[in-house]
């Protein structure tokens, strides 16, 4: 059986929906790939900054509140203050930490790197993702294989295509990864008036 690897690679942060003061109504909000530091006194309070898609009406994601310097190693303070792009991508790429934030996460536009491959073959297929967006499975298949929504359903009910381990994958999301096999040695099956024949 064929071995093939798909890695999901996002093309932007992850925007989040939040509503919007100026707008008047729910707005996507991107993020600025900036931190804004203000210091109180001894402690500090770290945001991260997000932009309203329409208006630019600003948005700011709590990192930390009213922390100590001293609680901060030296290295990821200088992060903070030098909008540190890796640093960035931890937080705007980390749907817990935006829903901790009062914010729906929504999902950016990505794209899938690794070969097609024929249905026709035996494939074990490993999706990674590496900052678990929440796409779901079908989605991801679909658009690479260049699947109807018909023709995905067909290669489910069929056993054609299975999951390790086994999820619904009419409605799975891919999260870190998904192991699929495609097998094209399991028989078709088809059913006349109630019977099942080959």
């Amino acid at each position: 059986m064929k071995k093939i690897i798909w890695e999901v690679q996002s093309l932007s942060l992850l925007p989040v929906l939040k509503y919007c003061k100026k707008c008047g109504r729910k707005n996507l909000f991107a993020c600025s790939r900036q931190f804004r530091i203000n210091a109180q006194r001894r402690y500090l309070d770290i945001w991260l900054i997000y932009k309203c898609s329409d208006c630019n009406t600003t948005w700011n994601a709590t990192v930390y509140s009213r922390i100590s310097p001293q609680a901060l190693k030296p290295e990821r303070l200088d992060g903070f203050y030098k909008n540190n792009n890796e640093l960035v991508e931890k937080y705007a790429m980390n749907s817990q930490f935006l829903q901790e934030n009062g914010v729906e996460v929504s999902s950016p536009k990505y794209s899938v790197i690794g070969d097609c491959f024929s249905l026709n073959e035996a494939v074990q297929l490993e999706i990674k993702n590496k900052h678990s967006l929440s796409v779901k499975v079908s989605s991801v298949v679909r658009s690479k294989l260049l699947l109807s929504e018909k023709e995905y359903l067909q290669l489910i009910t069929r056993g054609k295509i299975k999951s390790i381990p086994e999820q619904d994958l009419k409605k799975c999301k891919l999260k870190g990864g998904i192991t699929l096999v495609f097998n094209n040695e399991l028989p078709d099956y088809k059913i006349f008036n109630g019977d099942v024949a080959k």
